[in-house]
């Protein structure tokens, strides 16, 4: 007997034949109905309890194998079986493969029988469909509004936030048309603008069941998620509240994902202002926000040193990581599509290979990014529409070259990294050393909540540029400023740049020294093995900022450490030189003391006196580099 479209799968999760389902004991049992919450794939729950990268993962987007937070999420959602459910689980550990169970069993139960996904991308919601076809899940993601239905053949179709806002009352008649499943994926996209926000509550308002997902920070403006609870904490600021959550410090422990160590990057800037004064500084040197903006934006300009350096240094490390998984790929973040491509010609002059590059306007761009996700070819350059949901599951190397640093951005951006294919793989993503990029990566395992009330701390005076009110308001504000514009004879424009290395931020700690890029300190770091376990890569980063500061102490000749016999430099030596000299230096004595960069600079100026180092004198320079290395060489007496 044929089984009709939305009657259920059209064959069990995993090909098996229904007499091979099992029931086993350590699931959860409803008392009342001696049934069990929901009923486990074939052969795999027996060992729900082992780690779930043990023996094998659970392929990408199949519902046959499950992880145990999977399991243990649908048990919490079949206790009680909500009309709304939240699941926060971290990039990478398997939100499609536990949101299409659910689907299936919701199928298979009769509770519902329409599946309506909706995805931030075109892309995404053909990945979900392909990834629903193989655990039983038929969805179109070719409907189009003008279509205003589907063939029976479906169980469902994949659509967009856009195709929602654009259409809400087609949509609302989908959904009333059946007993309707309605995954939203990456939820927050329902707060992007009020009239996204607004579409979605009145389009699936009336759905039988509601599953919200979200794998990253949630968006930190005031605009109100929908079908998201919210409950006051202990301030009494409105937060979301999440049914379940799956954070990245506890899938990293269960093998879920990939340990990822941020290779930092530093360096002297210097550029030209639009008022022509000519500016210099380092990036990390705890310079204002402007002039670290401006630094930034002058280390990520291709004509310069920077990013030519650090592009060559991540080539060395996915090269380093092949020889552990021969497929490995790497990704550089672009900003926008101008320096996207010129990052690809470089890369394609580093690594003698052709550059896949991908750019959001383009209609094959979805094309282009399957394509490399199935070949060994070892970089993509893409702009920002690679950075949300996208899986690439080979990327183990990534290169941050844009200036977003929003929370929400830069934990999407990490999380086209974490996801392991096999226990013991790492990621590695190289960072510019900006104090936001830092403080995001030292606390890449905090979990956010949303926030309908905001707390004015004076920390973003210009607002959340991720809210479309925010934006607009900023961008009058700037409308308001153009005749400034007038009287302004130069543009902005990027003179020189240089990078060195500068340290390895892991779980919250710091290892390495500043070091000369090509020196022996450097590839000692860019060296390590690609497969590791994370208590491995603790082991090893210690083990080599031990040798790179027994090497700086010792005097050993290299490329980073300068010469430490208490001389000042002559004065010959340029600003540029003096400035990396001196910071090197503090590095050293931070290891040393315990104490931050920032404050041993201030005890330097109050006893040599003079400016910051972006303003100093090569004199007043050399005077600290003097003061620095006496109590260095106290030290070691």
């Amino acid at each position: 007997m044929s089984r009709r479209a939305g009657q259920g799968p059209a064959r069990p999760l995993d090909g098996c034949a229904a007499k091979r389902h099992r029931r086993p004991a350590q699931l959860a049992w409803n008392i009342v109905t001696d049934q069990p919450l929901f009923e486990p794939a074939p052969g795999t729950s027996a060992a729900g309890h082992l780690s779930p990268s043990f023996p094998a993962r659970a392929p990408w987007g199949t519902a046959g194998r499950l992880r145990a937070w999977q399991e243990e999420a649908l048990t919490a959602y079949f206790a009680t079986e909500p009309r709304d459910f939240l699941a926060a689980a971290t990039p990478g550990a398997g939100k499609t493969t536990f949101a299409l169970r659910l689907a299936s069993e919701l199928l298979h139960r009769r509770t519902v029988d329409r599946v309506i996904v909706v995805a931030p991308t075109e892309h995404l919601k053909r990945q979900w469909a392909d990834a629903a076809d193989r655990a039983g899940v038929r969805l179109n993601p070719g409907f189009r509004n003008s279509e205003s239905r589907f063939g029976r053949h479906f169980h469902g179709v994949a659509i967009t936030y856009a195709q929602v806002a654009a259409r809400a009352s087609l949509h609302r008649e989908l959904t009333q048309g059946a007993n309707t499943l309605v995954i939203l994926d990456e939820v927050h996209h329902g707060g992007d603008a009020l009239s996204w926000g607004d579409a979605v509550r009145e389009a699936f308002e009336p759905a039988t069941r509601r599953l919200s997902l979200t794998g990253t920070p949630f968006r930190s403006d005031t605009s109100p998620i929908p079908f998201v609870e919210y409950a006051p904490d202990e301030h009494g600021i409105r937060v979301s509240r999440s049914d379940y959550s799956y954070g990245y410090g506890r899938a990293l422990k269960d093998g879920v994902v990939r340990p990822v160590l941020f290779m930092v990057y530093a360096g002297h800037m210097r550029w030209r202002t639009k008022v022509g004064d000519e500016m210099e500084a380092r990036l990390g040197e705890g310079n204002t926000k402007d002039i670290t903006s401006q630094a930034w934006r002058t280390a990520l300009d291709p004509s310069g040193d920077w990013i030519p350096q650090v592009l060559g240094a991540a080539d060395k490390r996915l090269s380093e990581v092949r020889q552990s998984i021969p497929d490995a790929g790497g990704l550089v973040i672009a900003t926008d599509q101008t320096v996207a491509r010129a990052y690809a010609t470089i890369l394609e002059a580093i690594s003698g290979e052709p550059v896949t590059v991908v750019l959001s306007d383009e209609k094959e761009a979805s094309d282009r990014i399957e394509s490399f996700s199935n070949s060994s070819k070892r970089w993509m350059v893409a702009v920002r529409m690679v950075s949300e949901g996208v899986d690439v599951p080979r990327l183990a190397v990534g290169v941050y070259a844009t200036s977003a640093s929003t929370p929400l951005f830069f934990a999407q951006a990490v999380g086209r990294f974490v996801r392991a294919r096999r226990r013991g793989e790492t990621a590695s993503i190289f960072l510019p050393n900006v104090p936001s990029l830092m403080a995001l990566a030292e606390k890449l395992e905090l979990e956010r909540d949303h926030a309908l009330d905001k707390r004015d701390d004076g920390s973003n005076p210009d607002g959340d540029f991720y809210n479309p009110e925010d934006a607009m308001v900023a961008a009058a504000n700037r409308d308001e400023k153009a005749s400034e514009g007038l009287t302004q004879e130069f543009d902005f424009q990027a003179l020189s740049s240089g990078a060195t290395f500068d340290r390895v931020v892991y779980d919250g700690g710091e290892f390495g020294f500043e070091a000369v890029v090509g020196s022996e300190e450097e590839l000692d770091f860019l060296g390590l093995p690609g497969l590791l376990e994370p208590d491995q890569v603790k082991d090893l980063l210690q083990h080599r900022q031990a040798r790179q500061q027994k090497h700086a102490k010792t005097g050993r000749p290299s490329a980073d450490t300068p010469d430490q016999g208490g001389v000042p430099a002559p004065l010959y030596r340029t600003l540029k030189e003096q400035r990396s000299l001196l910071n090197s230096l503090v590095g050293i004595w931070s290891k040393t003391s315990n104490e931050p960069h920032g404050l041993i600079h201030a005890e330097l100026r109050r006893i040599c006196g003079g400016p910051a180092v972006a303003q100093a004198s090569v004199t007043q320079l050399q005077s600290r580099i003097v003061t620095v290395r006496r109590w260095m060489g106290a030290a070691n007496h």
